[in-house]
């Protein structure tokens, strides 16, 4: 597509609107790297570095948080891969509500200013992403530019999940049935539901904050009637069910991937679609209190939660499965969007295992706070999440450039990523192990963890040389890439059908499928 600034701006198109949530989501990410190489330089040996005022360290913390969960990963997922892909998949012209579709990413765009000003307002936000009261109420920071950052993101959100539910609903081609719908589809309409349903409890938590500090009521202060429990209790009922809603797209896009470059079927496809999918829609609403088990409650709330979320590792252990079944007997490729695609696997793997402790109350009570936590959740979600959403980029690649990148360039980012993330997140939870507590800007009273923290400061480094190459090599591959063909893959999904990059409309005639037609039919 032809370059034009107005086109752009003004355009209605889910395809150039996709690409630029892309733009945004990779310019958070790009900023959230520089707060965690900020942080990592902090920390790599104790005393004072960077600086000596820990509230620096706080915002650091507060941006690498909100952008990456809140401006990168969400909107990645949910902006633009459901933006590009979604339509192509099920063979509609485009959405359903296109200018409804247009506004939302205007709205995103607005959240990612918002929290940008943060580096110019000579009070920024100190709150971390979680805003916890009562510091994030008497603190001097700017807790305003949370809530409304948190609003105009959820807002965004909201009209997205409006818009791709009914684009799913009555948009389909002619004789799509929902058995023939690809995994990534499924995840996106669960992941939507979960985000109509929950986003409105976070946005009240945060409206209720802001009311609380600027004026003046009392909805978290234990000395007028409040509880601050309340605020953590609405936090994480959304910010829960929000693991998932990253969760989801990310395996549904590595079905995909895997899929095109095993060029097998999805194994078990109803299992995964309706037990794991369905399971995880349906348990994710019942899990959060786990982040409260050192908060204060009664034992028998404990177990209660201690089964539920031990529950919801069943549906997702049928994705896991589905996955690696679906890699048996494959004519694997290992082209750079399936070492993606394959990573996921093995960091998903070790979240999944090192959440099990967690899960369980008494582990929990000693663990929670310490550097375990975010250990786990890195891999779990950050890590696992990221490397889907990488590749992605380099599977979609072909179909929105019209230009293929270069292997040599993906898989020498790959490799230092990959090893990176190893040597930084698996290390953190060892210092877990040993009492080193999670946010604490220095840790002079924890000497025996030093040699931890320069090793994952190292690793730091690892990981920035391999976002280099990686953007590199999409650069150079937009650039002087060789022509890509329609269907560099030879996948059997819909979007594979049409021309690379697609048209206005995406097909000169919408398809027409016959009842045998499937996204994952190889072998036919």
């Amino acid at each position: 597509m032809a370059f034009s600034l107005k086109e752009w701006v003004f355009t209605t198109d889910h395809k150039r609107i996709g690409v630029l949530y892309l733009i945004g989501a990779l310019a958070a990410f790009a900023v959230a790297g520089i707060m965690a190489m900020l942080m990592r330089i902090e920390l790599h040996s104790p005393g004072p570095d960077l600086t000596s005022n820990p509230n620096d360290y706080n915002v650091w913390l507060y941006f690498h948080g909100a952008a990456m969960i809140l401006g990168f990963q969400i909107p990645a997922l949910l902006g633009y891969l459901a933006n590009y892909c979604v339509p192509l998949m099920i063979g509609a012209r485009d959405v359903a509500f296109p200018r409804l579709n247009a506004f939302s990413v205007w709205l995103f765009f607005g959240g990612i200013v918002m929290a940008l000003l943060t580096f110019v307002v000579p009070d920024p936000p100190d709150i971390m992403w979680t805003g916890y009261p009562p510091y994030s109420i008497k603190t001097a920071g700017n807790t305003a530019f949370y809530t409304f950052t948190v609003l105009l993101i959820g807002f965004s959100s909201i009209l997205g999940g409006i818009n791709f539910l009914t684009t799913v609903v009555y948009l389909r081609a002619p004789g799509l049935g929902w058995n023939q719908l690809n995994i990534f589809v499924w995840s996106i309409v669960a992941a939507f539901v979960i985000q109509l349903i929950f986003v409105p409890v976070l946005g009240v938590a945060v409206t209720m904050l802001s009311l609380d500090k600027y004026l003046g009521t009392h909805f978290f202060n234990p000395a007028n009637g409040g509880d601050v429990l309340i605020y953590q209790n609405l936090f994480w009922f959304y910010s829960h069910p929000a693991v998932y809603v990253i969760l989801l797209p990310f395996i549904g896009i590595t079905f995909d991937i895997i899929a095109t470059f095993a060029r097998n079927r999805v194994f078990n496809y109803k299992a995964a679609v309706y037990g794991g999918i369905g399971g995880v829609l349906l348990l994710s609403g019942e899990v959060w209190v786990h982040h409260l088990y050192t908060a204060g409650m009664p034992d028998w709330l404990r177990l209660g939660q201690m089964v539920s979320t031990l529950l919801i590792s069943v549906p997702v252990g049928l994705l896991m499965i589905s996955l690696l079944g679906t890699l048996y007997r494959g004519s694997i490729s290992f082209r750079t969007p399936n070492l993606y695609a394959l990573a996921v696997n093995f960091t998903f793997l070790i979240g999944g295992l090192t959440g099990i402790p967690l899960a369980m109350a008494p582990l929990d009570l000693n663990l929670s706070d310490t550097y375990f936590i975010p250990g786990h959740f890195h891999y779990v979600m950050a890590v696992s999440g990221t490397f889907a959403i990488f590749g992605a980029i380099y599977y979609l690649f072909p179909k929105m450039t019209g230009r293929m990148y270069s292997e040599v360039l993906g898989w020498t980012g790959f490799i230092l990523t990959f090893i990176g993330i190893n040597l930084v997140f698996f290390p953190m939870m060892i210092a877990g192990l040993y009492g080193m507590p999670r946010r604490y800007f220095d840790y002079e009273q924890f000497p025996q963890v030093a040699g931890l923290q320069l090793f994952m400061s190292l690793g730091s480094v690892v990981i920035l040389l391999g976002a280099i190459v990686i953007l590199w090599s999409w650069i150079h591959g937009l650039l002087k890439g060789a022509k890509a063909p329609d269907n560099p893959w030879g996948s059997k999904s819909l979007e594979w059908t049409t021309q690379s990059p697609p048209p206005p409309g995406n097909w000169v005639e919408v398809p027409k499928l016959s009842p045998d037609w499937g996204p994952y039919a190889y072998g036919k």
